[in-house]
């Protein structure tokens, strides 16, 4: 027997066929799904547009029959619950939240080490897209994966560097056109499976009905204002905005305006044209270097969104947390939304943004 190692498998083909080239490595893939109590949709097109629900846990018992190895879903509902209590309560503190980055840092990779050590295995294998690799200094550098399309390098910078010791992503280095066609080849079920492509938690995208169902009567209502302080409408809930929103904020026609600032304190929710839009910068904090914490200024290219391209920085300790300052100012750095630092395609280290600067 090889040696034995953990497969999160959501259901999906990415997972899937992590799993089938663990086997094929000669490792001996154990295969977890990670029950959290989310139901999706009945019927519709969208039926398998997310993850981790019953339909998923079944899809991913069927890959593991055919590659004939161990397979357990363990409920994680109560745990899950946390992700879904922060989602709500940052909405509600005019902050836009990352559901994925927190479940995937700080639930998804935490459970699964502890129940590897519980089988007695010393990898965790997923199917996500990207790259760790042992660096000049020995130890495991994570990188982007090598599907530009795909890359999940952002939404992992919260591991610790001693958990990439402990992490295989097969798919880091294949395009996802190769992984569903290799699903294809070898006759798994899911080859075609639609990708994640929203919020578990929340398959209708609505998240303002979502945070009103958990939090009734704590929607912060108030004014629509611009920089110099005028007032050009009224809003019922922070929750509805976030920065660099341009729809959805009920001004009627006149010229564009822009999200710049959401105040809980207040209710207020700051306006003004593209141009204010623009930051120089940003403080982060809860921030997580992969690399030795560097005790100066440090060249960078800082990515403040997952669809972001990465730009062109200086970070540096600042403030308790990390200043990071824009070589240009870039739009739509939004609180709540991590930043993550790289140096090519290495990942460098990343946190969550406090504060924009102007």
């Amino acid at each position: 027997m090889g040696q034995r190692v953990l497969v999160a498998m959501s259901g999906g083909v990415d997972s899937s066929v992590a799993a089938w080239m663990a086997r094929e490595k000669g490792l001996e893939p154990v295969g977890l799904f990670m029950r959290t109590g989310v139901s999706k949709p009945q019927g519709g097109a969208d039926r398998k547009k997310g993850c981790c629900s019953a339909e998923d846990a079944a899809d991913a018992r069927r890959v593991a029959d055919m590659l004939d190895i161990p397979f357990y879903a363990i409920d994680f509902e109560a745990d899950f619950r946390g992700i879904i209590d922060y989602f709500a309560d940052e909405y509600l503190r005019g902050r836009t939240p990352n559901p994925c980055v927190v479940c995937n840092n700080k639930l998804k990779f935490g459970e699964l080490f502890t129940f590897a050590d519980g089988i007695g295995a010393r990898h965790v294998v997923t199917g996500h897209y990207a790259r760790v690799e042992p660096g000049p200094d020995g130890r495991p550098w994570l990188r982007r994966g090598l599907d530009a399309g795909k890359d999940q390098s952002y939404v992992l910078h919260g591991l610790g560097r001693e958990a990439l010791e402990r992490v295989l992503f097969p798919l880091g280095g294949m395009p996802k056109d190769e992984v569903r066609e290799t699903a294809r080849r070898i006759g798994l079920p899911v080859f075609d499976k639609p990708d994640s492509v929203e919020i578990c938690f929340v398959p209708d995208q609505d998240h303002v009905g979502l945070v009103r169902k958990l939090r009734p009567g704590q929607s912060v209502a108030g004014n629509i204002v611009t920089t110099d302080g005028e007032v050009v409408g009224r809003h019922d809930g922070l929750e509805r905005f976030t920065i660099g929103q341009r729809k959805g904020l009920g001004l009627g026609g006149g010229k564009p305006r822009f999200v710049l600032e959401m105040v809980p304190e207040t209710g207020e929710v700051v306006v003004g044209d593209k141009d204010e839009l623009a930051a120089t910068g940003l403080l982060a904090s809860g921030f997580n270097w992969l690399i030795d914490e560097p005790s100066g200024e440090l060249a960078c290219a800082a990515q403040i969104r997952y669809r972001h391209a990465p730009v062109p920085a200086t970070a540096r300790k600042a403030h308790g947390g990390v200043e990071v300052r824009f070589d240009n100012p870039q739009p739509g750095v939004a609180p709540g939304q991590a930043v993550v630092l790289y140096e090519g395609d290495r990942v460098l280290g990343g946190g969550w943004i406090d504060q924009p600067a102007y």
